[in-house]
């Protein structure tokens, strides 16, 4: 049998974790000039740092207190009073009102870059899924071989001692009293007297159809072991795939929440100024705190999001949960896998041809085929018993033995058994066909399932490519409406709550951009598992003729 090697699905997805470190490096769309009133960055290139000393420039360490808002009971004239309009504030109550958000703060845990090639080979090592599947193919090739070895005889040796006081009847028929005893040693046991040993020494009780049938049945098993055990791996590379991407969305999607909370915070400043010298709205000044608020709940948010993608990707590649996993790629960008000009057809077929859980429900089935053919032909087949003792034996009247002497014994038993007046027969035969319909039930079930995986990966990879520069289109437009905004409040031609809307406006593009990308690359290997990892590694390929 072939065994499974667990560095070949791996070894495709470094190669592929390779194109996406070096597709990380191409250069993006050029950054916009942030305004001198309020700090910009450039959205549509969604950047990251490389290293650890950058990252902790991007993601800095919890230096601020956890927000956390003072509800206030409702009720009770003090809920009146803290309740009231917000005109009725004055303008030197609006800055101490905007810093009412307190806590304690939190810890930073230590942070430890990680890129896709990395993790998929701590998947690939450290992963019990991918264990577990593994340890099933050594169960399944022990069983392959106690299949192998079913005919030959098991060597057994021991010793008895038996005593005899009493009546006892002889070979025709009489009954008398005597006294005796027999002592044996070596090859069996259980010997003594004329009668044939109770434990033989050399010893096979087997049916010939097990002996005939169960071999096979046993290799199309292990076989189906290994190809689960192929697909196990596939199916965790791929779920670490996706669980770095995730990693990486939600460290864009952090730098975007600190970016547009930056922006807020610049937006209430000079809003409660503007409200403070009676140039703004006190209302205006409130829409600006609350929208401050709201961003200082995003950042949080959206570091639980950061912290729990880590956690997870840290359970997939067993590694300690209280780690922060931060992906070390330079930025996100739509990474091709996959031509884009395969027609689909021949995807479906590639899948159907290469997926190892079509592979391993053919192989359930030649295993139940087998079964059937060894319940078919077994009540034409004997089952076979045969012994042979060798050893020591001394017997004697009394309690006085003989001095030892050789005894040999040999036994040989072939029997065919009709089970159950043959109602028994015909019942494992229907429970063996039974079982090949299942598995075949089963095998036709895990192909039409095949064909949609790649039908519908086909599908989104189709589309959300089609969404990449309509998302970056949003981006652009976004940003021109917000730098007009800023202009307009440099000019003095506008008040700044004018720029809320367009803030909210460039953030809410900026994270469709980004969940474009990241849905776009997850389409890309999510269809590459699906047509069952075609790429060939070099030690694959046939080496050219000689000469």
């Amino acid at each position: 049998m072939r065994h499974f090697d667990r560095r070949f699905p791996a070894a495709i997805l470094l190669a592929i974790g390779q194109l996406v470190t070096s597709s990380a490096a191409r250069p993006s769309t050029a950054r916009a000039q942030a305004p001198r009133l309020l700090r910009v960055s450039a959205a549509n290139q969604l950047p990251t740092s490389r290293g650890t000393a950058r990252r902790a420039e991007r993601l800095p360490p919890v230096d601020r207190p956890i927000q956390r808002v003072n509800f206030v009971e409702p009720a009770g004239p003090s809920h009146r009073r803290v309740m009231r309009a917000a005109d009725q504030l004055q303008p030197g109550e609006l800055r101490g009102a905007a810093e009412e958000v307190v806590g304690t703060p939190l810890d930073e845990p230590h942070t430890y870059p990680i890129d896709l090639p990395t993790a998929l080979r701590l998947a690939d090592a450290n992963n019990l899924l991918v264990a577990a599947a593994r340890a099933k193919i050594a169960v399944a090739t022990a069983e392959v071989q106690a299949a192998n070895v079913l005919w030959l005889p098991s060597l057994r040796g021991g010793t008895n001692y038996n005593r005899h006081d009493g009546a006892i009847q002889d070979v025709r028929g009489f009954q008398f009293d005597t006294t005796r005893g027999a002592l044996y040693a070596g090859a069996g046991a259980g010997i003594y007297g004329a009668g044939t040993p109770m434990v033989h020494g050399i010893y096979a009780n087997f049916h010939v159809a097990d002996a005939l049938f169960a071999p096979l049945a046993a290799r199309q098993f292990a076989g189906a072991a290994n190809q689960a055990a192929v697909a196990q791996t596939n199916d965790t590379l791929l779920a670490v795939t996706l669980a770095y991407f995730e990693l990486l969305r939600a460290g864009e999607d952090l730098a975007i929440a600190l970016a547009t909370r930056d922006d807020a915070e610049q937006l209430a400043d000079i809003t409660i100024a503007y409200a403070e010298t009676g140039e703004g709205l006190t209302s205006d000044a409130n829409r600006a705190r609350t929208e401050l608020a709201l961003r200082r709940v995003d950042v949080e948010r959206s570091r639980e999001a950061q912290r729990v993608a880590s956690a997870r990707l840290a359970q997939l590649l067993r590694l300690h949960p209280a780690c922060l996993l931060v992906p070390a790629d330079s930025m996100v960008v739509p990474i091709d896998v996959m031509p884009a000009d395969v027609p689909l057809a021949d995807l479906v077929a590639e899948g159907l041809m290469r997926r190892p859980e079509l592979a391993e429900n053919r192989m359930l089935v030649a295993e139940a085929v087998a079964r059937v053919r060894r319940e078919q032909w077994a009540v034409f087949l004997p089952s076979v018993i045969f012994g042979a003792s060798y050893g020591g034996m001394g017997a004697g009247v009394t309690t006085h033995l003989a001095p030892f002497q050789d005894r040999f014994d040999f036994d040989a038993v072939a029997y065919w058994e009709m089970r159950n007046l043959g109602f028994g027969e015909r019942a494992a035969r229907r429970e063996a066909r039974a079982t090949v319909w299942t598995n075949n039930y089963r095998y036709l079930a895990v192909m039409d399932q095949v064909a949609r995986e790649v039908v519908e990966a086909q599908a989104q990879v189709k589309y959300r490519k089609r969404q990449i520069p309509i998302a970056r289109q949003g981006i652009e437009a976004a940003l021109a409406s917000h730098l007009q905004n800023v202009a307009r409040i440099e000019d003095a031609k506008g008040l700044p709550i004018e720029a809320l809307q367009s803030i909210q406006a460039l953030v809410q593009a900026r994270r469709d951009y980004l969940r474009t990308l990241i849905d776009y690359n997850t389409a890309q290997f999510t269809l590459y598992r699906a047509i069952g990892w075609p790429v060939k590694l070099p030690w694959q390929l046939e080496a050219p003729p000689e000469g």
